[in-house]
């Protein structure tokens, strides 16, 4: 609907505005006696009344103007235009700050919102693993062998925020690095050496189109054996995703996560980070060379909960080298006795499983603890004698069990501890001053959703 159709200066005839009357076939015009802003509207009816009484066609339009007349301000909520048509009203002017006239709504036209510019976030949350870690490999589980792990992921996450651009220039922003690249297409951004190594693998993977602004941040530190890589990751990979018509699913997003980190980074690892990360939840994963999959386990809300309460996350202040433990490890596999070692952590497993299924978790902490005797034994660069003397103290203190999550080397213990001894391991914690955290389960794995920009921001802050 043009509004020039809408539109007569005050002072042309009454003649001329009934020809734009007819050709706009709405029954009125909009007067503008300074050639700008309306200042009043003239219906069929103003008119036909006017020449009733004394007038005639070449008298000055402004002769029939009503000045109190329906407007509203452009930007008025669609829902309130609607309303107000429901009331009679046969045409709604939308006018600027100066009154100027800028669009028009009717009955007959009142058009969707335009498409607004975007922007897309994800967040993803890391996991804690309790056994089973290290048949995730493909070299374990490459024959006629599966390979089984119990985790679950908790309320810490990985953030990302995707931007498109509207022209090619790339920029990645880390929190977590303090770092920042940026490039002017995707094959010079692929280029740059330095520490966006993983970024740089998901991109040669999703290969986007266009340019774009990413940031990243992590509620938890790198190398904390936390997953952190794969929930980088799959956040990434979730902001990309709310860009496509074909959305990948959640095996899929999983998959590429591993295959950008294991083959063309070529980092050794399982491939548990991936799927748990995504997924989200308490999940018991097997994993065979046809195919994985993720169990998620319908544990009751009070067992649940008390887990929760029984758990502590303490920081070893180690940080570790995942891929280089993980390269020892697929080494030592192929040892009879390391290989027969970890059969037993896969059936142990099973065994958490049922007990965590049945509520048993005193059970629960005497197999944590036996999950990580096993571990320990996979690699020599597991563990090592701080390690060895934090987990003989805390379990000297109350705790139950425990074993070293991820790959090992460093980063977070794990620890079952019994209600009645929680404050002795806490205090014993304080005294050495080593940093802990509860554990809070999250249910929902990778999440991402797209926002308009216009709702949440100014324009200015978006520059």
């Amino acid at each position: 609907m043009n509004p020039e159709n809408f539109v007569i200066n005050g002072s042309q005839s009454i003649y001329k505005a009934l020809k734009a009357i007819e050709s706009n076939k709405h029954g009125m015009v909009f007067i503008s006696c300074d050639g700008n802003s309306i200042k009043g509207i003239a219906t069929d009816g103003d008119i036909r009344r006017f020449l009733i009484g004394s007038g005639t066609l070449e008298d000055p339009i402004y002769k029939c103007i009503n000045k109190k007349f329906i407007w509203e301000k452009i930007g008025t909520p669609r829902e309130l235009l609607l309303k107000k048509l429901d009331n009679k009203t046969r045409v709604i002017p939308l006018l600027d700050d100066e009154k100027r006239l800028i669009s028009i709504i009717s009955r007959d036209y009142a058009p969707t919102v335009d498409e607004e510019s975007i922007y897309a976030r994800a967040r993803s949350p890391v996991r804690i693993s309790f056994a089973g870690g290290g048949s995730d490999l493909t070299h374990f589980f490459s024959g006629e062998t599966s390979g089984a792990v119990i985790n679950a992921t908790i309320a810490s996450f990985s953030h990302a925020l995707l931007r498109i651009r509207n022209d090619q220039k790339i920029i990645i922003k880390s929190m977590d690095l303090d770092a920042t690249l940026e490039a002017n297409t995707l094959e010079e951004a692929l280029s740059i050496k330095g520490e966006f190594g993983l970024l740089q693998a998901l991109l040669k993977l999703i290969n986007p189109n266009f340019g774009f602004e990413l940031y990243l941040n992590s509620d938890f530190p790198i190398r904390s054996g936390l997953g952190g890589s794969a929930v980088v990751a799959s956040a990434v990979l979730g902001c990309f995703n709310e860009f496509r018509r074909d959305q990948w699913d959640r095996y899929e997003i999983a998959e590429l996560a591993y295959q950008a980190e294991r083959h063309h980074l070529d980092i050794s690892g399982g491939w548990q980070d991936q799927y748990a990360s995504v997924f989200g939840g308490l999940n018991f994963m097997e994993f065979r060379m046809s195919q994985n999959i993720v169990h998620p386990l319908r544990v009751p809300d009070s067992t649940l909960l008390e887990l929760e309460e029984s758990l502590v996350l303490c920081d070893t202040g180690l940080s570790h080298q995942s891929g280089e433990i993980h390269q020892d490890q697929n080494r030592e596999i192929r040892k009879k006795n390391i290989r027969s070692v970890l059969e037993e952590n896969v059936k142990l497993s099973y065994q958490i499983r049922d007990e965590l299924l049945r509520g048993r978790l005193r059970e629960f902490g005497t197999l944590l603890d036996k999950a990580w005797q096993q571990k320990r034994q996979f690699s020599k660069k597991i563990t090592n004698t701080v390690i060895d003397k934090i987990y003989e103290d805390s379990i000297a203190n109350g705790a139950l069990g425990g074993k070293l999550l991820g790959a090992g080397g460093g980063g977070f213990f794990l620890f079952y501890v019994p209600p009645y001894k929680k404050y002795q391991l806490l205090d014993f914690f304080k005294s050495r001053n080593f940093t802990y955290q509860s554990v809070r389960f999250e249910d929902r794995g990778l999440q991402s959703w797209k926002v308009r920009e216009s709702k949440s921001h100014t324009p200015n802050e978006l520059q």
